[in-house]
């Protein structure tokens, strides 16, 4: 994320913009001040006729119309008004505005020495001219044409020399100072490119980051929410479908002494469902795992179901039992809860087997009865059409990348069977 008061890529760029626009409006008016400078010194100093002043004069006058008509202005050069908006239209006007500002500029320095200052207009003028071997070009011009004065003395050997190394010196100088700013330039536009990149990419990732925050809350509560679900079908639900079952069992029963047994237990079903439901709540696991392994708690749990429905219930574990982790064994006592339930429901079973197994690297459950049976296609349009068990079951088992099956003919009983990973429980204190 970008630090508050750090400046960001667009400011760099309003920063440039103005430094470009300062400069070019120094290159716009350049070639008028030093000329008007120029003009200026030699009227008060030069001693020469009024007849040579006059045509010296009409000789500026034609080289500041020349750069009137010809210079296209650096602050407009892409405007459909100045006829540059093609690049190489705008590099061959530049090209012939140069050379013959130059030509001119040295005729202007032979009649008057002191129009070398207008010449000096060429080191600015030639950084424009594209290319950097007719940049160079451009300074050598420029150099020749602002040194001449030193030959105005006469060609001999010291003066040619001066002459020639003040060149080279002068050349070299502007030209590789030309070079490393070019660089410079390049550099900070990459520099700039790659900041406004990198400024792109912290607000996408930002975006991204919000986008994977709301989809992970709005996760968590369907998570939830789906828990809740499991959790409340699986407890509040049975239990109230219990203590219905028990009362009407009270109104089919004559007898005193089933009357009671009957409300007695529609009365625990009811104090379990509270306590139950209390516990979803608080995401709190079922009691019976709360002190005991899983196979304890299968059997308090098929105890209370077989003496509630009055149907024998055969529990048998295979496998040395271990504790496992506490979402392993929730899941496979809800399961056996949900099928002891259909069976209860639906099975008129005379008998039910359980059978908890314990393997290397599984953990399975398999709920057998003797009942009516079903089926299973119309099971899957039953549970589309509304029923939650089965989905349920499927949802639990689905939560750690297990199976569930359920095989069952008309007739012959059903089997639900259940196998998740054999997580084991964490060891407190443990690596």
């Amino acid at each position: 994320m970008k630090t508050p008061g750090s400046p960001t890529a667009a400011d760099f760029r309003r920063r440039q913009s103005r430094i470009d626009a300062g400069y070019n409006r120094l290159l716009n008016r350049l070639p008028y001040a030093t000329l008007a400078f120029s003009v200026a010194l030699t009227q008060l100093l030069s001693d020469a006729g009024i007849g040579e002043r006059l045509a010296t004069l009409a000789i500026a006058a034609a080289t500041a119309l020349w750069v009137l008509v010809m210079y296209p202005r650096q602050d407009t050069r892409h405007d459909a008004g100045t006829g540059c908006a093609d690049p190489a239209a705008f590099s061959w006007r530049l090209t012939v505005y140069f050379f013959v500002m130059l030509a001119l500029a040295a005729v202007l320095t032979s009649r008057d020495m002191l129009y070398f200052i207008f010449g000096a207009t060429g080191f600015f003028h030639a950084a424009l001219l594209g290319p950097h071997r007719l940049v160079v070009v451009g300074i050598a011009a420029s150099s020749v044409v602002v040194n001449a004065p030193i030959l105005s003395g006469g060609l001999s050997t010291d003066m040619v020399t001066i002459y020639l190394i003040v060149l080279a010196v002068q050349i070299t100088a502007i030209s590789v100072g030309y070079r490393i700013n070019d660089q410079m330039t390049r550099l900070q536009d990459e520099r700039q490119e790659a900041l406004r990149s990198r400024e792109e990419a912290l607000e996408e990732n930002a975006g991204l980051h919000m986008q994977l925050l709301t989809q992970a809350r709005e996760a968590g509560v369907l998570d939830e929410r789906q828990r809740m679900a499991r959790e409340i079908h699986d407890t509040v639900a049975q239990g109230l479908a219990g203590v219905i079952a028990q009362l009407h069992a009270v109104d089919g029963s004559d007898e005193e002494a089933q009357r009671r047994r009957h409300l007695d237990s529609a009365l625990d079903l009811a104090r379990d469902s509270l306590a139950e439901a209390r516990r979803t709540v608080q995401a709190i696991g079922p009691p019976a795992l709360e002190s005991s392994q899983l196979p304890e708690a299968l059997a308090e749990v098929s105890s209370k179901w077989s003496a509630s429905a009055s149907v024998p219930v055969e529990l048998v574990t295979t496998g040395e039992a271990r504790p496992m982790h506490p979402e392993v064994e929730v899941t496979l006592l809800r399961i056996a809860q949900e099928a002891l339930t259909n069976v209860a429901k639906h099975a008129e079973a005379g008998r039910v087997g359980i059978t908890l197994s314990y393997m290397e690297d599984q953990l399975a459950i398999d709920v057998r009865d003797d009942g009516l049976g079903f089926e299973t296609g119309r099971a899957k349009t039953v549970e589309k059409g509304g029923g939650y068990g089965l989905s349920a079951m499927r949802q639990r088992v689905g939560r750690l990348d297990g199976r569930l099956s359920v095989e069952s003919e008309p007739g012959r009983g059903t089997v639900v069977s259940a196998s998740v990973p054999a997580i084991a429980q964490a060891v407190p204190g443990g690596a």
